[in-house]
């Protein structure tokens, strides 16, 4: 029989945190994270954001989404979205309350880390055929090479056809790498700096070795695999001229560790944020607020060009809103809230040196909340008011939802933002939530199965949830 706590164990209970996990709290949750997860495996094998909106736009019309008009007035329950070029997606669900009461917003990213091709990328050298690239976002360069990637994108033909390409990822087709140095002649080169060992410039892609058979040809492997891409995709070399087209990693998303809780793969930033925040979209159906959720392009580089949230795209849509009810885009976004749903840094055992363990995410301890992101003194970073957070806590905790906070590692040690620096300028209140990652950027990501289906808890009830934001 337990002895009675002491006056100090009751005020400990009463006034100081207790940190667990969520399989501590409750340990059927991975059940239900588990079913929850096999559709989200399914999205990762997204691994570009054309292939995320491809996806996802047919998801939406079986649930009963609608292509947006501009200047029609939708009633409560409506669903609705808007496409941008393919690469950005803007989901709506109308709720009871009118729009000039404001409306929530969650914001993902679609798009990763990878290796884009160049312009004019194909060349042969000593026999070989290989793909120039430039790598996009921020990578160590060094866990590129060696490892299966595949090729996906799109190709406009000079005679007006655009032609998707996705070769590597199906059984039976072939798939490529970036080669390294054999360790026996690489004395010189581990003595160097990783920056220095491993150029971008190196990063060329092998894609054949076997020429074509014509002794009057001076480049025989290349001109074989350009006929190989003419003969099933009808391309010719001009045509990577008008191209966007990258490697990725063909690993197919796994369950890992022996008890399957956790999932590794490729693109996690920002894709288990995207995927929850659309499975809490999609099941939200007559919300007392209006919801609206974003996939955002270009985050891994700047939030920059026609589909990143420095584009216009956000607001002129927002207008286009107000419009119609003959509103101010300025007063719908004042009384509204957002979700920057992006990831955060796990603590790693492994790398204690860069985390701050008191005010840093773990692994399975549920959606993790940051104030603000940035570097050294918070530069480049939304901050969160404390009525923000104060608000977004009152919901969570009302669900039941466990939740975290976590800064991105030891002042001064690094940093980095969100897309919550470019949502907030709208004079929005904005505040970042997603979920730990370990090894954030490498070609295969981890992240827990139940931070992941909570965090979809946690974005469904900021979106279903009827309290007045302050």
């Amino acid at each position: 029989m337990d002895k009675e706590k002491t006056e100090g164990q009751k005020l400990a209970e009463e006034l100081l945190m207790s940190p667990k996990s969520l399989g501590e709290r409750k340990h059927s949750l991975l059940e239900s994270a588990q079913e929850f997860c096999e559709g989200y495996k399914e999205f990762l094998n997204c691994k570009t954001e054309r292939e995320v909106v491809d996806y996802t736009i047919p998801l939406l019309k079986s649930k009963g989404y609608t292509e947006y008009v501009r200047g029609k007035k939708y009633a409560a329950g409506d669903k609705f979205y808007l496409n941008n070029r393919d690469k950005n997606l803007l989901m709506v669900t109308m709720g009871k309350k009118p729009v000039s009461e404001g409306i929530r917003i969650g914001v993902s990213h679609i798009d990763s880390p990878r290796l884009d091709l160049k312009p004019n990328p194909l060349f042969e050298s000593t026999g070989m055929a290989y793909l120039k690239t430039h790598y996009y976002g921020g990578i160590k360069k060094y866990q590129w090479f060696t490892i299966p990637l595949s090729l996906h994108g799109i190709v406009c033909t000079g005679d007006g056809k655009t032609i998707k390409i996705a070769i590597g990822e199906e059984e039976g087709e072939p798939q490529f790498c970036v080669t390294d140095l054999l360790p026996h002649l690489a004395r010189n080169q581990m003595k160097q700096t990783v920056a220095e060992a491993f150029s971008p410039e190196n990063l060329n892609i092998l894609v054949g070795s076997w020429p074509y058979d014509d002794e009057k040809v001076s480049e025989k492997v290349k001109l074989n695999i350009m006929n190989i891409l003419h003969e099933k995709y009808g391309i010719s070399e001009k045509d990577f001229l008008t191209a966007e087209l990258c490697a990725v990693p063909a690993a197919k998303p796994m369950d890992f560790g022996l008890d399957r809780s956790m999932i590794g793969a490729y693109g996690q930033d920002d894709s288990v944020c995207a995927y929850a925040n659309l499975m809490a979209e999609l099941a939200t159906t007559n919300p007392e607020y209006t919801t609206l959720t974003v996939f955002a392009d270009k985050e891994e580089t700047g939030s920059d060009g026609t589909t990143g949230m420095r584009s216009f795209f956000f607001r002129d849509f927002m207008e286009d809103i107000a419009d119609t009810y003959g509103l101010k885009v300025r007063h719908i976004l004042q009384r509204s809230m957002c979700l920057s749903c992006d990831v955060n840094a796990a603590v790693d055992p492994a790398f204690m040196d860069v985390y701050e363990p008191t005010n840093c995410s773990y692994l399975g301890r549920g959606p993790v909340v940051s104030k603000y992101t940035g570097s050294g003194g918070k530069y480049s970073t939304n901050d969160a008011s404390a009525e923000t957070m104060g608000f977004l806590r009152d919901i969570l905790d009302d669900a039941e939802i466990h939740w975290q906070v976590g800064e991105l590692g030891k002042i001064e040690a690094g940093g980095g933002g969100t897309i919550a620096a470019e949502i907030s300028i709208h004079n929005l209140d904005t505040v970042d939530m997603g979920v730990p990652v370990l090894s954030m950027h490498a070609p295969v990501e981890v992240t827990s199965k139940a931070d992941a289906y909570t965090l979809y808890l946690a974005i469904k009830a900021f979106y279903e949830s009827p309290k007045k934001k302050p």
